[in-house]
């Protein structure tokens, strides 16, 4: 994120930009999710596919609900952090950043692979026509070009995203008009040499099993909304207005191209050759519709898009990690910008975990499949539970849009019998993705108890201390030291005279969720007798139930604007993430994104 984009409106992405930057991921999808869907659901594959669609238009709205009324990055980890806990909220996170590092490195390496078929004797031998994957094992060339197009992106992210987003609406731009092309072209083919292989496939294709054959495609094609949620880790850096516009660009891309690569894969070929090219299942389209010329384009479009689709990574995760660091769910350092403003710590440690995990795998990305498959559609499922948390403990925060209960349920439902289904399609998925994401949770929450672990280490070293004399003194004043470093750290809670209740909860908030053991109650009023001697009462006699916590009670005169809270951020030296408030009413005359990310904890 550039520092101007993170100024104001100016100089931040508009419709196509940011469009491009989520689309690029969600739209290469069709390469791949066609055949699949075939494969799983034979002639009702489209029917399968627009089953997909309407479930992502009920997304639309979750989404919508959500960012509106919280519109600050992070999607589905910002979305629970306003309402319920952090180590619930980083569990939405840590299946987030799973979901990026599987796209980015499946992208890369399938890209790869797109580019090999413009030389087919480079390819490997045995192909596997099932999978999200290309191969499941690459040689040390291609292992290296995979790394160097991780490389590339990660410098051109950090560079910043307006130069990223450039980049972004070339590949979208170029991905769709390859995609009409091939659709036209296809068309004309169908015009020329009759229906007959879709006949052949409709009536080739056992009539008994709807149902299951309908649950198998959906599954499948639940890979095909992957990168909806890109768009909402990266909305601070989108004009006012252009989130929602995204997501309904998505859906229609996602809703038109599928399902008509689908149709027409079955006009063209017999479904045998779907699962002998469903690879590249696209590529074979053209060259049989339109012959080598058309093939190469498509690969060519192919290897760009899916590249794109590894620029969705970068920009996605820079965003939610940015937002986690800000929250201390993650060491400070990485907080660390460069010249041009972008947090080039997070990018680098980003490209590196996708190498690693490249390398771990000798370039056997298939097992990735299996994070990348339930992690997204995990994310998906949290987010919507966000959404009913919003509706519920949220209630007096204004809501631009909302969504109805039956949309929320249904989408909630739908994505977990997506879950169900290709967890039934490969059981093995389920342990190969416990085997990353443990590792990850592991992590987030040592940062969260690290206080807790480092209480429990200062009572093991003054009981070595006590054994060995004054040996091991010196390790346990430091040890001291780092804990009242982070409990100095003071939090402001914003209070308009709320009774003792809802003073109680923000102190409890505080309490079991932040590092820190003193608040700063501030109320600000036009003139200081305006200020009850209960609200004073109150705070005195909180101050005393709460002997750990040190209470201090400020009046200031004036009014609540965004500006005076930016000027006590400056004054206090306390950023305005760890500024709290409760709910607004809907008389309140500020958006949320305007208070310089305060937090909702009442």
């Amino acid at each position: 994120m550039s520092r101007r984009s993170a100024k104001g409106p100016h100089g931040k992405l508009g419709q196509l930009s940011a469009t491009a930057i989520c689309g690029n991921d969600i739209t290469s999808s069709c390469l791949y999710v066609s055949a699949l869907t075939i494969l799983a659901a034979g002639k009702w594959a489209p029917v399968s596919l627009l089953m997909v669609a309407a479930v992502l238009f009920l997304f639309r709205s979750i989404y919508a609900e959500v960012v509106g009324a919280i519109p600050l990055n992070g999607g589905a980890y910002n979305a629970l952090l306003n309402t319920t806990s952090k180590y619930r909220a980083s569990v939405a996170a840590c299946l987030t950043i799973l979901s990026y590092m599987a796209t980015a490195v499946i992208s890369a390496s399938t890209a790869i692979y797109y580019l090999q078929l413009l030389w087919p004797h480079d390819l490997p031998p045995d192909p596997i026509a099932s999978g999200v994957t290309p191969n499941d094992g690459a040689g040390p060339v291609a292992i290296g070009a995979t790394i160097g197009i991780l490389a590339c992106f990660m410098v051109l992210t950090i560079l910043g995203i307006a130069e990223s987003a450039i980049v972004a609406i070339g590949i979208f731009i170029t991905h769709m008009i390859c995609l009409c092309l091939l659709i036209l072209i296809g068309l004309a083919y169908i015009v020329g040499h009759g229906t007959s292989t879709l006949m052949a496939n409709f009536y080739a294709t056992p009539q008994e099993g709807l149902i299951h054959a309908l649950f198998l495609g959906f599954a499948a094609g639940m890979l095909g909304v992957s990168g909806f949620e890109s768009s909402a880790n990266f909305v601070e850096e989108q004009k006012p207005g252009v989130f929602p516009k995204t997501l309904r660009n998505m859906w229609i891309a996602v809703t038109v191209f599928n399902p008509a690569m689908a149709l027409l894969a079955l006009a063209i070929l017999p479904i045998g050759d779907v699962e002998s090219h469903g690879k590249a299942l696209l590529a074979h389209m053209g060259l049989e519709v339109g012959g080598t010329w058309l093939s190469y384009l498509i690969s060519i479009d192919a290897a760009l898009v899916l590249s794109g689709a590894v620029l969705t990574s970068y920009v996605g995760v820079n965003g939610l990690v940015h937002r986690m660091t800000l929250d201390r769910c993650l060491p400070q350092f990485l907080l660390k910008t460069n010249r041009r403003g972008t947090t080039h710590r997070i990018i680098v440690g980003f490209f590196l975990l996708n190498v690693s995990i490249l390398l771990i795998t000798r370039g056997e990305i298939k097992a990735l499949a299996g994070v990348y498959t339930l992690s997204f559609l995990s994310v998906m499922v949290l987010f919507a539970l966000g959404n009913i948390l919003l509706k519920v403990k949220r209630a007096r925060l204004p809501h631009p849009s909302r969504a109805a209960w039956p949309t929320v349920l249904i989408g909630i439902g739908a994505v977990i019998l997506g879950l169900i289904g290709n967890y039934a399609a490969e059981p093995t998925y389920g342990w190969i993705f416990l085997q990353y994401f443990g590792p990850a949770i592991l992590i987030i929450m040592i940062m969260l108890g690290r206080i807790t672990i480092l209480q429990s280490c200062l009572f093991m070293v003054r009981r070595i201390t006590v054994a060995l004399h004054r040996t091991m003194g010196g390790l346990a004043d430091r040890l001291r030291e780092k804990i009242d470093e982070i409990n100095a750290q003071q939090i402001v809670f914003f209070t308009r005279g709320d009774n003792v209740a809802n003073l109680n909860n923000a102190v409890l908030y505080v309490q079991r969720n932040e590092h820190t053991n003193r608040i700063k109650v501030v109320t600000i009023v036009n003139n200081p007798k305006e200020v009850p001697d209960k609200l004073k009462q109150d705070i005195e006699f909180l101050d005393e139930a709460y002997p750990s916590i040190d209470i201090e009670f400020v009046i200031l005169e004036g009014t609540f604007t965004p500006r005076r809270i930016e000027e006590l951020s400056k004054k206090w030296q306390i950023p305005t993430n760890l500024m709290f408030i409760g709910s607004p009413g809907k008389g309140f005359r500020y958006d949320l994104a305007e208070l310089r990310g305060v937090r909702l904890i009442i």
